[in-house]
């Protein structure tokens, strides 16, 4: 697991800036970034990003791409990630979308979760993990954890 001191450090060092784009977390992942004394060297700003509408407005995902894919999709994840870029300073931005629970569907258990990581001058990556029906506060945990890892790795991409 990345932790939030380590993140700092090779953001910094790199000159880089994350934007995050969250919805089943609803902030979590950017009140772990902001966690260290030093965070605003590498923190833009965070989007939450709960509701549909909310992320049409505020991301500029596509209400077709809702439509056709629904919220927890990596279509959304990648649009959610690509819309908090051009709506931001950053160098990188996260995106997370998902079922923390309870509930979820055959098609779309609890604890899946979409993530969608997009870098200036690159091309955006999602990707979806099953974490499976740990319960709500552990889904969320979980996703920040890999949300966490993917920054750590994106942190020499740029």
């Amino acid at each position: 697991m990345t932790q939030p001191d380590l993140l700092l450090i090779r953001y910094r060092d790199a000159g880089l800036r994350i934007a995050t784009a969250e919805s089943c977390t609803a902030g979590l992942l950017s009140a772990r970034i902001t966690e260290v004394a030093g965070s605003s060297k590498i923190f833009d700003r965070g989007f939450v990003t709960y509701t549909n509408r909310s992320k049409q407005e505020l991301l500029g995902v596509a209400e077709a791409t809702l439509g056709a894919h629904g919220a927890v999709s990596e279509p959304v994840a990648r649009e959610m990630a690509e819309g908090a870029l051009a709506r931001s300073e950053a160098d990188v931005a996260i995106a997370i979308t998902g079922i923390a629970g309870p509930g979820g569907s055959e098609v779309k258990p609890e604890g899946r979760v979409c993530f969608g990581l997009a870098t200036r001058g690159a091309e955006t990556r999602t990707e979806t993990q099953d974490f499976g029906a740990l319960g709500r506060e552990n889904v969320r945990r979980a996703a920040v954890d890999h949300a966490m890892s993917l920054l750590d790795a994106a942190a020499g991409t740029p």
